[in-house]
């Protein structure tokens, strides 16, 4: 009997691609207090909590406090994304099938908003996803341990056993230093080789791969 009690899932670039929204949403932000929020600051922001944002705002000269930033920017996406067409990224929908088919528990685990993490996983298949840890359940964001550890304990599960699917290093490492085995897709930006258990391209994604990650020990 396979050892694998859970998978986790990274939201942007790992379920679906709504990092160009976001940005998006970022440029508007900080248009709005007279500033420019380039390729480079959303690059540099990419797969960190939302404070290394508000951080790169307030070094542009934005004086906003946090909340209030994180409050406009939070009502920018969810306008963005009302008027966008989110869908599942390539190999993802057949990913969620088996997964559900076999019964085994998942979750999403991501720096996003739990309203932006909650449309995505109601792309897939009813009752899939049994638990959305957002920055907005933690302390502490990846790539602290904090959001993977939460999330196996939301549903009972030892991180020993567990797999997540990851396309940043500071993702990567929080799930590695939650204890869990990572599997690695391509994403915006590259992750340290050394960094991670397996490297896959998302329509190479399947439940025997991933299953052998934990039965392997």
């Amino acid at each position: 009997m396979s050892r694998l009690e859970a998978i986790f899932f990274d939201h942007d670039g790992t379920l679906v691609d709504t990092e160009p929204l976001w940005a998006e949403a970022k440029t508007a932000l900080a248009a709005d207090y007279g500033k420019t929020w380039t390729e480079e600051d959303s690059l540099a922001c990419l797969g960190r909590p939302a404070t290394v944002t508000f951080e790169r705002m307030h070094a542009l000269g934005i004086d906003a406090p946090a909340d209030e930033l994180y409050a406009s920017l939070k009502e920018k996406m969810g306008v963005l994304l009302s008027e966008a067409t989110i869908t599942l990224l390539e190999g993802i929908p057949e990913l969620l099938d088996e997964v559900a088919a076999a019964g085994v528990p998942a979750g999403i685990v991501t720096n996003a908003t739990t309203a932006v993490a909650q449309r995505t996983a109601n792309l897939g298949p009813e009752g899939l996803f049994s638990t959305i840890v957002s920055d907005e359940h933690v302390t502490q964001a990846k790539p602290n341990p904090e959001p993977y550890l939460l999330a196996a304990k939301n549903l009972g599960v030892d991180p020993a056993n567990c797999v997540a699917i990851e396309d940043s290093d500071s993702g990567t490492q929080s799930a590695v230093d939650a204890g869990m085995k990572v599997v690695v897709v391509p994403g915006l930006l590259s992750v340290p080789k050394n960094l991670g258990h397996a490297r896959m391209e998302h329509s190479e994604l399947s439940l025997a791969k991933i299953r052998a990650l934990v039965d392997e020990d």
